[in-house]
């Protein structure tokens, strides 16, 4: 199939992919009265003396704003906000299908941070969290410190977090698979955008050793004291490659267990992958053409690879994430998404691929399966339950 040409027959054909629908009957006099007017003042009232009926009585218990700028949209760029908003109704569509949540995309003619802040925040009343979407580093670390600080909802940055959870998802299993050890291994991630700095944190959290970790930008290896680091890459260079291994990624591989690449297309060649060390495991997130193209990846001892494409084995897709994760926070009217609720939807995800299932074609869930929206709101939920206990 052309997905290319299909996808473009879909949208015009349904002028995008969303629409609202009532949940309740507007068929008599006295369905518009209680629904609408006079009855609905009753509502009004009563949220206004007890604000938190808010969460009971209207939409807001089970809705979310996914909010972008457009400045880094898929493997796109920076095509702004009208060109976005595709993306952000295939969002919206994936949370009410896979974890119940009603999501409204929310693109934003600004890229000034302070605007995408106040912009956000006057959505307050009516969402009952925040998923941004697809906004560049390092400006969608400082927007999503501050919306965190200043809002009373879980802010989820799925571009940082929702990658960071299926990544460790799929690594805890396939590193079961090549029976080797998070804490042992040499592990390489080409890429130190948004999506790498929260992979390292998380990794890490998993017991990955720091030490043992290596970061590649566009200019080389990153380690302490190198020039032309923004802040957060110079905090993720104080506790990774201690060494200060220096080069760029075929340095950087020698030896390595362990490729994740969040970056571009084509930059892993065969000859690099003949220098890490024995049963590699590669994942090639780059979208839509991976880091290595699967032709190529057979041809190699690559033990385990994994990509963002559903036409490949192991699609490490972020769909196995952020509905569960939404899903278990507007439950518990979490106001923040913690690190242990994250780790816990990547071992709740991890946990869905049955031993006698696990192998090197299928170590994460198919990203259609609805179990797993389920199994990590679940996680959530009691990660969130027990830190409040």
């Amino acid at each position: 199939m052309d997905y290319k040409k299909a996808s473009l027959k879909l949208h015009q054909k349904h002028g995008g992919k969303m629409e609202i629908k009532s949940k309740v009957p507007l068929k008599t006099k006295n369905d518009l009265s209680v629904g609408y007017t006079p009855g609905v003042a009753a509502v009004c009232r009563l949220i206004h003396a007890k604000p938190e009926t808010v969460y009971t009585h209207t939409i807001k218990k089970n809705t979310i704003a996914v909010v972008t700028d457009g400045s880094a949209v898929l493997g796109l760029g920076n095509i702004g906000p009208e060109a976005a908003l595709p993306v952000m109704e295939g969002k919206a569509i994936l949370f009410k299908e896979f974890g119940g949540v009603d999501a409204f995309p929310i693109c934003l003619k600004t890229q000034d941070p302070d605007e995408i802040v106040q912009a956000v925040k006057w959505l307050e009343p009516f969402i009952g969290g925040v998923n941004l979407e697809d906004i560049a580093a390092p400006k969608c670390f400082v927007v999503e410190e501050r919306l965190k600080k200043e809002m009373r909802v879980p802010v989820f940055h799925d571009d940082q977090h929702g990658t960071a959870i299926v990544v460790l998802a799929a690594l805890l299993n396939a590193l079961r698979v090549v029976k080797k050890n998070i804490g042992a291994v040499k592990i390489v991630i080409n890429g130190a955008g948004a999506a790498a700095l929260s992979v390292v944190r998380l990794l890490i959290m998993a017991g990955a050793r720091s030490r043992q970790i290596i970061l590649v930008d566009s200019k080389g290896i990153i380690y302490a004291g190198r020039d032309a680091l923004n802040p957060y890459k110079q905090k993720i260079a104080k506790i990774t490659n201690p060494q200060k291994i220096r080069g760029g990624l075929a340095e950087a591989l020698v030896g390595a267990d362990i490729f994740i690449g969040l970056s571009v297309a084509d930059v892993l060649t065969r000859a690099m992958v003949k220098t890490m060390a024995d049963q590699p495991i590669v994942f090639a997130m780059a979208n839509p053409d991976p880091e290595i193209a699967y032709a190529k990846a057979k041809k190699t001892k690559i033990a385990i690879f994994g990509t963002g494409r559903s036409d490949y084995p192991n699609q490490i897709n972020n769909v196995l994430a952020f509905p569960g994760i939404f899903r278990g926070a507007l439950d518990t009217r979490a106001t923040q998404i913690t690190e242990e609720m994250k780790l816990a939807a990547a071992y709740a995800i991890a946990g869905l691929v049955a031993k006698r299932e696990l192998k090197p074609t299928c170590i994460i869930p198919a990203a259609t399966d609805k179990m797993v929206a389920r199994a990590v709101a679940a996680a959530v939920k009691k990660a969130y339950n027990n830190k409040k206990a």
